[in-house]
């Protein structure tokens, strides 16, 4: 079998960290394309130089990929067969590339994945949550207001949810799911996965919050969060009720914003408003 195909873009998803979980496929694929368009080229240089594998590399990020899809087009069109990368695991997947999928697409050419790796399975595999349907939510607001509206709306989510998070707003992540989610939510925290100071702590968001502000080593690396999600209907609703209720009260009287929140979400009015 043709390791890669004349004219057809290969999307290759790389190590998260540890380097022997490359398959055999993605390595001959990144050995054999004419070019590779990668995130950070320095990060991928040092990958190609731990494999000893030597190819151009093209620069694809969320600043340039808009302006240089249709020359990546192009050279496909000439025959010329390219890889994908992101700077760890799966392409895509809160990583720049879908511009130029949609792109390769449109001109009738190939795209091949090469799967492997993603930060995002890897953590709800080992989380222990139900995993038969779940909401992958990437990178939540870095300003905290913008994330507790961004968390309201999923608060009442049946779904397990997955976020990505990093280790400057780990914390006040937290805090906000606390808030918002109530202390008792079950979820994981999955931090540097494959990598040598791999940890997976799992309890309730309160208890989560505890152990990271009490070792700071839990506040250094990369974080999956996997968040159960909302099984009570009853709480379902009140969450619903109180979200609309907080956005009505702005140009409402209270009472009235109340009512209109219980008739639209379902829950008690006096949760509510208690006049």
């Amino acid at each position: 079998m043709t390791i890669t195909q004349a004219g057809a873009l290969h999307v290759v998803a790389t190590p998260i960290g540890n380097l022997g979980d490359l398959t055999v496929r993605a390595r001959e694929v990144l050995a054999s394309v004419d070019a590779i368009c990668a995130e950070d080229t320095r990060h991928t240089r040092q990958l190609l130089g731990a494999l000893g594998i030597e190819r151009p590399l093209l620069a694809l990020h969320e600043h340039n990929e808009a302006d240089i899809a249709w020359k990546l087009v192009e050279r496909l069109k000439a025959g010329e067969s390219l890889a994908l990368v992101s700077d760890a695991g799966t392409p895509l997947v809160s990583d720049p590339g879908y511009r130029l999928v949609r792109e390769v697409r449109a001109a009738g050419l190939r795209v091949v994945p090469v799967p492997g790796a993603c930060a995002a399975i890897a953590a709800l595999s080992v989380a222990g949550v139900p995993s038969d349907r779940f909401c992958f939510e990437g990178f939540l607001p870095a300003k905290s207001g913008a994330r507790r509206e961004r968390l309201a709306e999923l608060a009442r989510e049946p779904r397990t949810l997955v976020f990505y998070e990093s280790s400057h707003r780990i914390e006040e992540s937290l805090a906000d799911l606390v808030a918002v989610f109530g202390p008792e939510r079950e979820a994981v925290l999955a931090r540097e996965l494959t990598k040598l100071f791999e940890t997976v702590l799992g309890d309730t968001l309160a208890d989560l919050v505890e152990r990271v502000a009490a070792d700071e080593n839990q506040r250094k690396g990369e974080f999956v969060l996997v968040v159960r999600g909302c099984e009570d209907d009853q709480e379902a609703r009140l969450i619903e009720g109180q979200r609309i209720y907080a956005k009505l009260a702005e140009h409402l009287k209270p009472s009235v914003a109340a009512r209109l929140a219980a008739d639209l979400s379902g829950a008690p009015r006096k949760a509510l408003y208690g006049g």
